[in-house]
């Protein structure tokens, strides 16, 4: 099935394997060369879904879905669109920091789940999670 979908916001399209729906932003109308990619991008991914014979999850752009791509007649298809969707911003209202670097990591929601610097974890231990950097909220 294909539907327009009002919730889709800077998306130009959604596909879902699993209820084997393509979803499609109703602002692609106001670039209407821009629809038939969209349909065919979002149709690669479930192509290349089908054709895994163990179902397992594929990568969303790699090279099944390239090769879906390049069937479907959108060769060198990029994941990502150019259309002028805007996006809202928010603004961060939290604001966490590394108790290493001292850097500032502003979010817009609240982290729930431990999390530390990535550059500190990086840098002093080889990429893995280090409590020494946990992120620490300062601002609510």
């Amino acid at each position: 099935r294909v539907e327009w979908n009002s919730r889709l916001k800077t998306a130009a399209g959604r596909a879902d394997y699993r209820e084997k729906l393509i979803s499609l932003n109703p602002r692609l109308v106001e670039h209407p060369s821009e629809i038939d990619r969209t349909l065919r991008h979002e149709l690669a991914h479930m192509l290349a879904q089908f054709r895994e014979k163990s179902r397992r999850r594929i990568s969303p752009h790699g090279p099944e879905w390239q090769q879906a791509c390049r069937d479907l007649g959108i060769a060198g298809e990029k994941r990502c669109h150019t259309l002028p969707f805007p996006a809202k911003r928010h603004a961060p209202r939290f604001i966490y920091r590394c108790p290493n670097c001292r850097r500032d990591v502003p979010r817009v929601r609240k982290i729930k789940r431990t999390v530390a610097c990535l550059a500190c974890c990086r840098a002093h231990n080889g990429g893995e999670f280090d409590e020494r950097f946990r992120l620490t909220l300062l601002t609510v």
